[in-house]
């Protein structure tokens, strides 16, 4: 997008979300544009969806607006700048103050908050919080690890080979200390403290250590044990803010925090997590070769249900886990076939709606964005709001789970080096021992059959008789209004 496309969009958002006096915050993720609103009553819902850029609302703890990936990064700071530059031309008159906004959408809010503030959404969307901003830099290094990869059994450019092995896993060696200082920022600690104490965990001098008889290593517990580590460091820095006279807090209380913090993780954190680590791992490998069909049909059939309830977040600590033990994480392209199910069922709407202009024309905006992973307009567009179509499309994800789950079982397992794509964006990041055009091609035959389950299921299933002439008739049906739902997709995914 060029600037001047990127400015129009905000643009042509900020209006539709009740102006600069109507935003409380401005964030974005992977994919969507994230606003805190004091007034939800002044969004209109049905323009934003129909501006071509928009591919699709989301409603949580903030409105989502779903840009798509590239796009929201572009996008976020021309409304950022938008909405500045609103704010200051009102400065001179009277202001609306976000008191007033806030009660005229009061009860809306309340229950909106109440449907999704659950205290395990709000813990799991906290984590999901302190990973999510490591996305980038994943997908980055993973790219170029599957790069120097290829270069590595090709045997070209081998003085570029240990260059880019160096680039891919700079990051990986050091991402416990960003999860030490996300976490301190996400709990209410001071970021650096956060990074430092989880620091200790790389530092090669560990491996001097001996703890209750155990010999540490460099690295142990990884990222559970740097969030471990970093979540205890913001609440020792609260009692010490507390307690510590305000003219010597700016030495004690940074000093106590490290050190006790420090202490507590070489001795402890730093062993239990590396179990846990060890213990996922473990599972994770025998689960997929022991019961790999039965576990792909398990997990690529509930995948969409757990986005759904926003317990998708759980799994983003596996992941990370899992590519720092061995480099990749297998559950990643089995989560996928979600996505597969769900385009094989749009697909299926799309044929058996032909008089429905209104579905039929957000199934075709919607489609490319699902091919590519993005999911979030078919499963709150489509599926969702039609209710079968969404239980057959976890049907082709189960098929589809179910068909990578099996090659797993007879040996050939591979995962992704990244979190974050899905669909066809996922294909670049593909690693396993087997080689990457068996990897491709096991990936594309799970892909095919949840897009072919997930359409015969929707064709067949996935309609009564009734919702075939409601929703066939002549007029436009009224929009449906989606649940609300938390961020998908790791398989975002």
């Amino acid at each position: 997008m060029s600037t001047d496309k990127n400015r129009a969009t905000a643009a042509a958002i900020l209006p539709l979300v009740g102006g600069p006096d109507n935003i409380g915050s401005i964030a974005h993720c992977m994919t969507r544009l994230r606003i805190a609103l004091h007034d939800r009553s002044l969004v209109d819902d049905e323009a934003l969806r129909a501006l071509p850029a928009v591919l699709g609302v989301v409603e949580d703890d903030t409105y989502q607006i779903v840009l798509g990936p590239g796009a929201v990064a572009r996008v976020t700071p021309e409304f950022e700048a938008l909405v500045e530059e609103g704010r200051s031309l009102r400065a001179s008159g009277p202001p609306v103050t976000a008191g007033e906004l806030a009660d005229r959408g009061a009860a809306l809010k309340q229950a909106q908050k109440a449907r999704n503030s659950t205290p395990v959404k709000l813990f799991l969307r906290r984590i999901a919080n302190v990973f999510v901003p490591l996305i980038p830099a994943l997908i980055g290094c993973g790219i170029i690890a599957g790069l120097n990869g290829v270069l590595l059994n090709t045997g070209w450019l081998p003085a570029v080979v240990p260059a880019l092995a160096a680039i891919a896993s700079g990051f990986m060696s050091l991402i416990a200390v960003f999860v030490g200082y996300n976490t301190a920022k996400e709990f209410g600690g001071t970021p650096i403290l956060g990074g430092a104490v989880a620091a200790i965990i790389v530092f090669p001098g560990v491996a001097k250590i001996d703890a209750f008889g155990q010999h540490l290593s460099p690295g142990q517990g990884g990222v559970l044990g740097a969030l471990a580590a970093a979540f205890l460091a913001v609440h020792v820095e609260r009692l010490c803010r507390r307690w510590v006279p305000e003219s010597v807090d700016a030495l004690v209380t940074p000093t106590l925090t490290v050190l006790a913090s420090g202490l507590v993780t070489i001795f402890g954190l730093m062993f239990l997590a590396g179990e846990v680590a060890t213990a996922i791992g473990s599972f994770a490998t025998w689960m997929l070769a022991g019961g790999g069909a039965f576990a792909g049909l398990v997990l690529g059939g509930l995948f969409l249900p757990l986005v759904m309830l926003g317990l998708h977040q759980a799994l983003i600590p596996i992941h990370t886990t899992l590519i720092e033990q061995t480099g990749h994480t297998a559950l990643l392209p089995i989560l996928a076939m979600a996505g597969a199910g769900q385009v094989g069922a749009a697909l299926a709407v799309y044929c058996r709606l032909p008089r429905n202009r209104s579905l039929r024309t957000t199934i075709r905006s919607a489609l490319p964005a699902g091919f590519l992973g993005v999911g979030e307009p078919l499963i709150y567009g489509v599926s969702l709001p039609l209710g079968r179509p969404f239980v057959t499309a976890c049907v082709g994800g189960a098929a589809g789970g179910a068909f990578v789950g099996l090659f797993n079982q007879l040996g050939v397992a591979f995962g992704a080096t990244a979190i974050g794509p899905s669909g066809w964006a996922l294909f670049p990041l593909l690693d396993g021992p087997s080689g990457l055009g068996t990897n491709l091609a096991i990936y594309a035959g799970g892909l095919l059959t949840g897009y072919l389950v997930g359409f015969a299921a929707t064709y067949f299933f996935g309609f009564t008789r009734q919702m075939l002439t409601e929703l066939n008739a002549d007029q436009e049906p009224a929009p449906a209004t989606a649940p609300p739902a938390t961020e998908p997709s790791l398989a975002k995914i």
